[in-house]
């Protein structure tokens, strides 16, 4: 998509903290973090959310989530939220399907 802006971080665009990247997701700290820690696990495919998925997404989505407990692991996170916001009224403001992993309030 041409004016997503998790399509340029994917394609090197627009800078950003890369924090895991394979064929399929990338992850990467938000730029406007709502917790301590807040990072952000994106296909690389351009789904615009929730309501867009197929079946065939299973697999990309059960990733988000794996990439996403590897990442709050790494962290030494004890507890956290993993969060996906469907649409605007469900408060998503990129219109490319995402994974929030928030925490850190007792770690830090």
């Amino acid at each position: 998509m041409e004016d997503c802006v998790f399509c340029k971080i994917v394609k090197r665009e627009l800078p950003s903290s890369i924090l895991h990247e394979d064929d399929e997701v990338i992850a990467f700290k938000d730029i406007e973090p709502a917790a301590p820690i807040h990072y952000l696990v994106v296909p690389k495919e351009h789904i615009e959310s929730i309501g867009h998925l197929h079946e065939a997404h299973a697999a990309v989505v059960a990733k988000l989530i794996f990439i996403a407990k590897k990442l709050a692991e790494d962290e030494g996170l004890k507890g956290y939220k993993l969060v996906f916001n469907v649409g605007r009224e469900g408060g998503q403001i990129v219109d490319h399907l995402h994974l929030h992993i928030l925490g850190g309030w007792t770690n830090r």
